[in-house]
């Protein structure tokens, strides 16, 4: 019951101070979610000091320089979220990229789901302290608790601008080394797009495909909707229009999930479990306004990722519906969602889990959506509906787990059907300019 004050004023420091207590040889993990800037800048300042320090930078938002050429003796990056940020280091393969796994079958115990062994150091940011000496970690939790738990040090940083929530979303400064106050300015966290993208004007078949999704969105339904620049249009382009009585049950809230609560659309009311609780693990994607009406707001629920996207948690939600994006999906109902051939685009994030768990939910469902099309480098457009995906592709999602499939010109039902009857389907929402190819290919893959 002693003051935390005095101790907390005997934990703080610079960042600079705080970057030097980085050495050479050490593992260094930032926790998910936005960077601590002050103290990230501090360390790249340390460049020609520092040899062979792995810095784990999960979902990449500040370029700090290290993902520069040059910079590799001093600092390898590990990243779990291929962002604008990195995707040309990724591109030239300076950095690394860990797929992460499949949260619920490792032993969260004594585990640091974030980096495979121990960190030396674990760099994240929280809200200054409340009257009893407990911080926030703003709009997003993750695993941040267990990293620090898990770390040999733990340094955080004190930004002001960070939202309180209610949920496993805390932590006392005791269980902290080291704080640096640092005056942030700008939005609260989590405002804005998902994955740090500013939200673009929809394309028109946007619309179309959450339209299309609707129709299979009933009232009464959990939904979970991913990253993905067709997933997080969906919510404000009209896929809940009508609805009533929904849960959520998601990592993420993207935009317009926020208002559908504070409106009431989004309740709860009819979750089997975590009644009248939007369940997350991020608040990101919502405006100045919403991210202020959802802080300190007991409808909102922040929860370790390791429970969230735990299958059988989600599989208890009866009516489960899992929303995913899709880079491409072949006539046999194969989905990728992180590469085109060896190049790595996107991550699985929570995608994997979730349709797991939609297939363990009684009346759950699984909807992958993509555009018909995309343009590629030289400028030609091309099908994301495919015969066979492109050597080196990443499986995400095995044939097996496909449900249904939504592009702009309908919906493909793939679960329970042969593959001459997948190939009809998704050839059917293919666009219209590649059925005919597509057909041909179908006939020579799947017809004697």
């Amino acid at each position: 019951m002693g003051d935390w004050r005095e101790e907390y004023k005997r934990k703080l420091i610079s960042a600079e101070d705080a970057a030097k207590l980085v050495k050479s040889g050490d593992r260094v993990a930032f926790t998910s979610g936005r960077e601590a800037l002050a103290i990230g800048l501090a360390l790249a300042a340390r460049k020609e000091e520092l040899k062979n320090v792995q810095i784990l930078a999960p979902t990449p938002t500040y370029d700090f320089g290290w993902y520069d050429e040059g910079w590799q003796d001093s600092f390898n990056v590990i990243v779990r979220m291929p962002t604008g940020v990195c995707q040309e280091a990724m591109d030239a393969r300076r950095i690394d990229f860990e797929p992460g796994t499949l949260i619920p079958f490792i032993d969260v115990s004594d585990t640091d789901l974030e980096m495979p062994e121990m960190a030396d150091v674990v760099i994240t940011e929280v809200s200054p302290p409340d009257e009893k000496g407990f911080c926030s970690f703003g709009a997003s939790l993750w695993a941040k608790k267990r990293q620090l738990k898990n770390a040999k040090l733990r340094l955080a940083e004190v930004n002001q601008n960070l939202i309180r929530t209610f949920g496993d979303n805390y932590i006392h400064i005791s269980e902290i080394d080291y704080f640096v106050e640092h005056v942030s300015s700008g939005r609260p966290m989590g405002a804005g797009s998902l994955a740090g993208r500013e939200l673009r004007e929809p394309e028109p078949y946007l619309r179309t495909i959450a339209e299309i999704c609707s129709t299979l969105i009933r009232d009464g339904d959990t939904l979970q909707i991913g990253v993905g620049r067709t997933t997080e249009q969906l919510v404000r382009l009209g896929l809940l229009d009508g609805k009533s009585d929904i849960g959520w049950h998601s990592e993420a809230t993207p935009p317009g999930v926020i208002t559908l609560v504070c409106e009431g659309v989004i309740n709860g009311s009819r979750k089997t479990i975590n009644q009248y609780k939007a369940v997350v693990t991020s608040l990101g994607g919502g405006s100045r306004e919403e991210m202020t009406w959802a802080s300190n707001n007991p409808l909102f629920w922040l929860m370790d990722v390791a429970y969230l996207e735990d299958p059988r948690v989600i599989g208890a939600h009866d009516n489960f519906v899992a929303i995913n994006n899709a880079l491409m999906v072949d006539l046999t109902g194969q989905i990728a969602a992180e590469t085109v051939g060896t190049r790595q685009i996107a991550a699985a994030g929570g995608q994997i889990p979730f349709v797991l768990g939609s297939w363990l939910s009684k009346g759950g469902r699984s909807i992958t959506v993509l555009p018909s099309t995309y343009k590629a480098r030289d400028g030609s457009l091309s099908s994301r509906i495919v015969p066979t995906l492109p050597a080196g592709t990443v499986v995400t999602i095995q044939r097996n787990c496909a449900d249904y499939v939504v592009t702009e010109y309908g919906v493909a039902h793939l679960k329970g059907r042969t593959l001459r009857g997948r190939a009809a389907q998704l050839i059917a929402i293919a666009h219209p300019d590649f059925r005919s190819e597509l057909k041909k290919e179908a006939t020579r893959l799947f017809h004697p």
